[in-house]
């Protein structure tokens, strides 16, 4: 009887474990439908994405930015019933979270994330979660994600070796050198490169593919310049094609559809 019990409660924990970590969505549009799953670890997120949801927030919203290749954005109750030409998209400060940026979460093609205001006025990167967006993107080539990271990572180890290999330093390591005093030069020229190396493997700004992301940004695609600076909550599940349908959509000047895309969201699981 006892070990019934147990396997009873395993069962029960695991199957409570199981529903916490598969939290469905489904957005509804006029073009079709798309099926997302929320992440666990972003709670925060998770949790006001599915009380606005629940609440009919975002119900009869639209996609009312949408750029090819990036993203296509929506939610924002400024977009309800919007006329045409209107200029529509603003966020609402009453539903903000903060950051849940994890590193292992990027902007692969159908990651759902939360818009936010630029740092100069939201230092603390705090989300929007009235409004959300849908990454697109495209696919990159290995070259071309090796190429990113050169152009991030170059400026920042050009500018630590400018703070250690000073006029100073090279001073008297060309003293060194024409003194032929060898055992001297090659002990600092080694420091010097030491402490570059050290001091741009700590750097936080510095950029480097994980083999997740390489994986998904050379065959789903998606669009890695957000990584790190917006919080992804969860990932389409199915509807892939409805990103494309929208993605592809004629817009205005302010990257509006000319055809309303109108949104229902309904928590599924």
């Amino acid at each position: 009887m006892k070990q019934l019990a147990l396997l009873l409660l395993l069962y029960l924990s695991l199957n409570a474990a199981g529903l916490a970590q598969n939290r469905i969505v489904e957005i509804k549009t006029n073009l079709g439908t798309m099926k997302f799953k929320l992440y666990d670890d972003t709670p925060k997120h998770r949790n006001a994405f599915i009380k606005l949801a629940n609440e009919g927030y975002y119900d009869g919203t639209l996609f009312y930015r949408v750029i090819q290749d990036f993203l296509i954005q929506g939610g924002s109750k400024s977009s309800r019933n919007a006329p045409p030409g209107k200029r529509i998209g603003y966020g609402d400060p009453d539903h903000t979270v903060d950051d849940e940026i994890i590193d292992h979460y990027f902007h692969k093609k159908g990651a759902l994330c939360a818009p936010r205001q630029p740092d100069e006025v939201n230092p603390y990167k705090q989300s929007d979660i009235s409004q959300f967006y849908i990454v697109k993107g495209q696919v990159f080539t290995e070259g071309q994600l090796d190429t990113l990271e050169m152009a991030v990572n170059r400026p920042i180890r050009k500018k630590i070796t400018k703070q250690i290999y000073t006029p100073e330093v090279r001073e008297k390591l060309k003293k060194l050198k024409e003194e032929n005093k060898v055992d001297e030069f090659r002990e600092i020229a080694s420091r010097v490169k030491k402490d570059i190396a050290s001091r741009f493997e700590l750097n936080s700004n510095t950029l480097e593919f994980s083999e997740a992301q390489r994986k998904a940004y050379t065959t789903v695609g998606g669009y890695p310049d957000l990584d790190g600076k917006y919080t992804v909550f969860g990932e389409c599940i199915s509807g892939f094609d409805v990103i494309d349908k929208i993605a592809a959509l004629k817009v205005d000047e302010n990257n509006r559809p000319v055809k309303d895309v109108v949104i229902e969201v309904n928590v599924i699981e």
